[in-house]
């Protein structure tokens, strides 16, 4: 036995080694700004699945992986031959979704799914091939043709892994293994109120660019101006100087700037009659960034935001935050809202509802959400799940949270719609806390300081019905969010009407979540928990209580749609639903929707 375990403890070894050889072997590489308006071969569609709960398609023999390991796709060589796998032979499911709403038995399940998908693909002379994915909850890694691509921690973020040099002329297959097992490192960590959907959750493709390509960029109206343009283009893998030139045609506007050696060059010039964004006028221009023989062309509205006192001014002038907070759940179906028809639908209620404003929380959610967002003219608060108790003290930690919010940031620095980064949500107020959001806080006005940072505090300071807004975190926010349960999770509805609110930092606040449970269609008197009058009436009271805070900004309600929490198991009620939502999962408006549509009706004619 001692001898079987030695040999056995070698070939793990053996095997940890091979797998950190090879993956050191492919760099992931930098993000690309605007992969959506580059040249693509879409993947979606049906990918062949193996369910593997033990990892047996890594952790076999260090002969079998060589060999034949799941990422391989291999054929016996002889009917003798031993390979327990089979993708021709499995199951499908469809890309962009996760695989709890497709498939029963996966309905609970977290841990690993491998996906396959063939495809033909003709290789394009001078061109560079990286394969792009949404998201992948929550850790992924990328196989192609058999060989290692790359990996990424994160479910809700982007990434690219450079191919170019493992596709072949003809047929090709790329094989993804994604796990969504929480873990204590991770960002979220091990506890969440919302459903851990895993798998290709959103939009995966083959994205052609030329050798040297314009990789990122930031176009952006200077604040405190109607008419300055400003920001930055970096060109990828520069040798020496390039030349950059920007259009918009519609203005019959061109400029032309040099890089340094770096390839990076600052971008400034005139832009006279330039229309801003807003809600009401959600104007968006086509841009051109052409250099190093690339071009990008980006619909992009031009608009500022910034803080005055205890002010929100859009485009110079104060603006209140008419909000709804939203998670990416589908409408009408079960899992994982990806596409533009889901994001039209949740936005739609928004509109409905009288908002010019929507809190997306608890991550970063799809593209198309955001790129909707500026078209239809809704100001966004986006956000990474660093998510109640993350381990603030450690250093893995932190590093994933930092490369979240830079994917977060990167993908979206272009749409005008976003006003507010958010680099947490109800944290507790420690000193290893707060020198983590102080970091992210730090990098998040770095790489993008055209916008405002905020966070969703809720260790604030109550007494005698007075609540303090003094959480220290609040030193270093541009505008404060602040949750709060009166009459759900603390004291009565009614309590609302007589407790006030101070400000120590004098700073606008958002009251970025507030609410109670009903299950639609369950009536009964207002003190009834989880009927629809109850939440109706929690509502008034809130409203009430909004109306006296003279340093409040903006609200976003929890919640726009019920949604799916395994927190949530009330039968009969719950369901594994969190029932906050002032609409049902499939569309049906509850007594609350009209109370707070009224509201924002009387705060809009207020303008």
């Amino acid at each position: 036995m001692h001898l079987l375990l030695c040999c056995m403890k070698r070939v793990l070894t053996a095997l940890s080694l091979l797998i950190t050889v090879t993956t050191a072997l492919a760099q992931n590489a930098p993000l690309i700004t605007d992969s959506v308006g580059r040249q693509t071969l879409n993947l979606n569609g049906e990918w062949k699945i193996i369910i593997d709960p033990y990892d047996s398609g890594l952790f076999t023999s260090r002969n079998q992986i060589q060999r034949n390991g799941y990422f391989r796709n291999a054929k016996p060589q002889s009917p003798s031959e031993l390979i327990e796998y089979d993708f021709d032979k499995s199951e499908s499911l469809w890309v962009p979704g996760d695989w709890n709403s497709q498939d029963p038995r996966l309905f609970f399940y977290e841990g690993t799914v491998w996906y396959k998908r063939s495809f033909d693909y003709q290789p394009k002379p001078n061109m560079r091939v990286f394969l792009h994915t949404g998201a992948a909850n929550y850790m992924a890694r990328v196989w192609v043709n058999g060989e290692f691509a790359c990996d990424h921690e994160g479910g809700f973020t982007p990434f690219d892994c450079e191919v170019g040099k493992l596709l072949h002329p003809g047929s090709n297959f790329a094989v993804i293994q994604v796990n969504n097992q929480r873990k204590r490192s991770g960002v979220p960590a091990l506890s969440t109120d919302w459903w851990n959907y895993g798998g290709l959750t959103r939009d995966v493709a083959l994205v052609e660019v030329p050798t040297k390509f314009v990789q990122d960029y930031s176009i952006q109206l200077k604040r405190g101006t109607t008419d300055q343009i400003v920001g930055w283009a970096q060109v990828s893998d520069a040798e020496g100087r390039q030349h950059i030139t920007v259009r918009i045609p519609e203005l019959k506007l061109e400029r032309s700037f040099d890089t340094d050696e770096s390839g990076r060059a600052d971008i400034a010039f005139s832009a006279i009659g330039l229309q801003l964004w807003s809600p009401e006028s959600p104007k968006l221009y086509e841009v051109e960034i052409e250099g190093a023989g690339d071009q990008v062309r980006e619909q992009i509205g031009f608009r500022t935001v910034e803080v005055r006192g205890q002010d929100i001014l859009l485009n110079g002038k104060p603006v209140f935050l008419r909000g709804v907070t939203i998670h990416e759940e589908a409408p009408f179906r079960s899992g994982r809202a990806y596409s533009e028809k889901d994001g039209a639908t949740l936005l739609s209620w928004a509109k409905e509802l009288n908002c010019n404003f929507v809190r997306l929380a608890h991550y970063p959610h799809n593209e198309h959400m955001t790129r909707l967002a500026d078209q239809m003219g809704m100001l966004v608060w986006s956000e990474i799940p660093v998510y109640w108790v993350v381990d603030f003290t450690d250093p893995t930690t932190l590093a994933t949270a930092k490369q979240q919010l830079s994917e977060m940031i990167t993908r979206d620095r272009n749409r005008a719609s976003i006003v507010l980064w958010s680099v947490a949500n109800e944290t507790p107020s420690t000193p290893e806390r707060l020198a983590f959001l102080r970091d992210l806080i730090a990098i998040a006005r770095r790489l993008d300081p055209s916008r405002l940072t905020t966070a969703a505090m809720n260790t604030v300071h109550m007494e005698r019905g007075t609540i303090a807004v003094d959480d220290p975190l609040g030193a270093d926010l541009d505008v404060l969010g602040v949750n709060e349960y009166i009459g759900w999770y603390s004291g009565k509805p009614e309590d609302a009407d007589t407790t006030k609110w101070t400000n120590p930092y004098r700073k606008p606040m958002i009251l970025s979540e507030f609410g109670a449970d009903a299950k639609y269609g369950l009536h009964g008197a207002i003190d009834q928990r989880f009927t629809e009058e109850y939440q109706e009436n929690l509502y008034r009271h809130q409203i009430t209580m909004l109306r006296e805070i003279p340093f409040l900004r903006g609200m976003s309600p929890w919640i726009l749609m019920d949604f799916r929490s395994p927190r949530r198991p009330l039968a009969g009620i719950q369901d594994f639903y969190n029932r906050k939502g002032l609409v049902s999962e499939i569309g049906e408006k509850k007594k609350a929707f009209f109370v707070l549509q009224e509201f924002y009706r009387a705060k809009a004619a207020q303008r």
